[in-house]
């Protein structure tokens, strides 16, 4: 695990990376994509890596999960994306959303993956309780994409699968806070996925944390 003083370095920090790894696709094939995940935590590091000096007009960026509500809520991933990463620099990306979307997406072969974690162990929206969670955490399921009913996700969800995510080539998951760190240390002390799903990506992940 990477820990920073702050939330602004981790920003900038993981900026840095993903930018790295994205150029590094580009130089192997000609393009990168990139998932990436919402929320309130991820708006600092979107603003910092929209600054990054890489060549963006061959990056596509895509979400990790969405909501199925329309782009103009404010509980809109996409909506984030387009306000916090799609400017500056990375205005030059393409954008691929989910909702509405999800076969354009689901055919993309991912490169760089930013993950996100809630206070209940979920991420993507991998969440307990969730109808379709042992389809979404199958390493052997086909799908890329599926649909989330669960307790405490809200709205209805699309997500990535737990096999599309691990064939990135780069896996990050972004924490920050006390209260998180608690819950991924519950995480790497246990076993049960089904429990605290952010336990199938930990041995993938590279984590950066900040108080």
């Amino acid at each position: 695990m990477k820990t920073f003083e702050n939330r602004q370095a981790l920003a900038q920090a993981l900026a840095r990376v993903v930018a790295q790894g994205l150029s590094r696709a580009i130089t192997l094939k000609g393009s990168a994509v990139l998932a990436v995940s919402g929320g309130t935590t991820p708006q600092r590091f979107f603003e910092s890596l929209s600054r990054e000096e890489i060549t963006w007009d061959r990056v596509t960026v895509t979400l990790v999960d969405e909501r199925q509500v329309d782009e103009t809520s404010p509980r809109s991933n996409a909506r984030l994306v387009k306000a916090a990463l799609m400017q500056n620099r990375a205005k030059a990306a393409r954008f691929v959303p989910l909702n509405g979307n999800a076969k354009k997406a689901a055919a993309l072969a991912l490169d760089v993956v930013v993950l996100g974690m809630g206070t209940d162990g979920h991420t993507a929206s991998f969440f307990p309780g969730g109808d379709r969670l042992g389809d979404a955490l199958d390493l052997s399921n086909r799908e890329s994409v599926v649909e989330m009913h669960a307790p405490g996700a809200g709205e209805v969800r699309l997500t990535f699968t737990l096999a599309k995510l691990m064939a990135a080539s780069k896996l990050f998951l972004h924490v920050e806070g006390s209260e998180k760190i608690k819950v991924l240390e519950d995480a790497e002390s246990g076993d049960d996925v089904l429990l605290m799903p952010v336990r199938g990506v930990l041995k993938a992940v590279e984590v950066y944390w900040c108080p």
